[in-house]
């Protein structure tokens, strides 16, 4: 069969700070090149609407794939998939990713017709078996594990039980150099490892993965880094190194095989400080950006996401990771029930320190357990403006009040990397990137102030709504304890045995996620 996956366009934020490979898609499209399909890619990240038009107009695929890992994709996947099905009437179409899964349903029910199924959970596991059912018999389409029809529902989706079984198709994408984080200007993606054992309020990676946590074995990782070109590298992992011993052993390999990347990786405050040695080790090889996803900057804001770091241990890991010599970014969650006074307070905090702060608003997703809490109060249902930095729920402040607090506050904090005092540094990069034809950090900047503005953000919540998130059944009750979610699984948890880690990382993560750690 002639297979076609498609990323969807940028979100509001990619258009600035990122824009990541699509490693999940790249993944999923190696699963079925390897079982013997022609397979293409096209990444609507960087290549236009136009250009997807047409190649399935010259390719004319018989199957087609979309990688739904962002809600706010939704609109555009499912108008893409109504104007592909008027194309290409006898053309399978599928949606899967990471939200897909947990609005299956009702993707399905958007397509009208025009999406045949969404396929929930890990994409390799289960791809090859739906595209065997497609080729034999697409009555039997149903009863695929994690498939999802207008007629029917499989059996759950599988399970990756070893991450090193493929390898992302990296070589299907023809624009490489459009990727990059920051000033890791160009930067490849890659995984070494999968899953999250704890089980914070606002994430939805525990709810997909079980809270599983898988590795990929150090001989796989320097197979893929080895084929990949870009100088920066951006490790996907929701926490890097939650176990020290593997993080000792990709870089002693990566070490002995002369490698030579910049990485930027993301992790928790408490890992940090019980793995210091593993991120000294890591400045040696080449770590040079590490975000940290704080959250807030008091107790409550804590607790109110089930970031069970303690505050003192945050600041801790903030003085700790200064001493790396590395830049830092900090991620904090600005809850729309903040004031102006609020917005000040949090603008003084973030001036007073040397990292970079990225703010994101408290957005409650499906899959989450502030879905379930948060989602009766929606001030809107519109999936466009489910991106972290639109504010679906109601507001303490008038609405574009909110918004010139928010985006002064990420104006404020803009400008203090932007001044004069490190205007030589900041040239210098700039320059660098330019020289070697690297314009995506720059561009992106100079996009800022037309992407985030008041005017704009009102707009956004002024359009037309075509397609509305649905609300969990009435009967739904509130989560009180994570153990008890059932509901919320994309994948059933394993418990222990779904977790590669020793046992002192286990009563690690179990002290931390309950709170009894210091």
């Amino acid at each position: 069969m002639r297979l076609l996956f498609v990323h969807p366009g940028p979100l509001l934020y990619t258009k600035v700070f990122l824009r990541l490979e699509p490693l999940g898609l790249e993944l999923v499209a190696a699963a079925a090149r390897r079982a013997g399909h022609a397979t293409k890619l096209i990444d609507l990240q960087v290549e236009s609407h136009r250009a997807y038009r047409r190649l399935i107009a010259e390719w004319r695929p018989d199957f087609i794939a979309f990688s739904c890992n962002y809600l706010a994709n939704v609109p555009e996947i499912v108008d893409l998939a109504k104007e592909t099905k008027a194309v290409l009437p006898a053309c399978f179409l599928c949606v899967g990713g990471h939200s897909a899964s947990f609005t299956a349903r009702a993707i399905v029910e958007h397509g009208e017709g025009a999406i045949d199924c969404v396929l929930k959970g890990e994409g390799e596991a289960g791809i090859v078996d739906l595209i065997a059912a497609v080729e034999g018999d697409r009555n039997s389409v149903a009863r695929v594990p994690g498939a999802i029809t207008a007629d029917g529902e499989g059996p759950p989706p599988k399970f990756v039980h070893s991450l090193d079984d493929l390898r992302p198709a990296r070589d299907l994408l023809p624009h490489r150099r459009k990727y990059f984080i920051g000033i890791l200007d160009p930067a490849a993606s890659i995984e070494f490892s999968r899953g999250c054992p704890w089980d914070c309020s606002f994430c939805s990676a525990w709810t997909f993965y079980g809270r599983s946590y898988r590795l990929v074995s150090p001989e796989a990782v320097i197979e893929d880094l080895q084929s990949i070109q870009e100088p920066g590298v951006f490790i996907v992992d929701d926490v890097a190194f939650i176990h020290d011993k593997h993080g000792f052993a990709i870089g002693e390999a990566i070490a002995r095989h002369g490698i030579r990347k910049k990485y930027y990786l993301e992790t928790r405050g408490d890992v940090l400080l019980r793995h210091k040695e593993v991120f000294k080790f890591w400045k040696t090889l080449g770590l040079e950006y590490i975000f940290l996803g704080i959250e807030a900057i008091d107790e409550e804001g804590l607790r109110k996401y089930r970031k069970r770091v303690p505050l003192g241990k945050n600041f801790e890991a903030l003085e700790f990771a200064r001493t790396l010599g590395v830049s830092i970014a900090i991620n904090l969650i600005a809850d729309p029930d903040w004031d102006e006074e609020r917005f000040a307070t949090v603008r003084e905090w973030c001036l007073s320190v040397p990292e970079i702060v990225n703010i994101s608003i408290n957005t409650p997703y499906p899959g989450t357990e502030s879905w379930i809490t948060d989602h009766r109060r929606l001030a809107t249902r519109d999936y466009r403006l489910f991106d972290i930095q639109h504010a679906v729920l109601p507001t303490r402040l008038p609405l574009p009040v909110f918004y010139r607090e928010l985006l002064n506050t990420q104006r404020v904090l803009y400008a203090k990397h932007m001044n004069w005092s490190v205007a030589p540094d900041f040239l210098k990069i700039v320059g660098g990137l330019l020289m070697r034809g690297q314009t995506n950090f720059v561009r992106g900047m100079m996009l800022y102030p037309k992407v985030f503005n008041i005017e704009k953000m009102l707009r956004d919540h002024a359009q037309p709504v075509r397609y509305e998130i649905q609300l969990p059944p009435p009967h739904a009750v509130e989560v009180k304890a994570p153990a008890k979610a059932a509901d919320l699984y994309i994948h059933a948890p394993r418990g222990r045995a779904g977790r590669h880690i020793d046992e002192s990382t286990e009563r690690f993560v179990d002290a931390t996620r309950m709170g009894a750690a210091g």
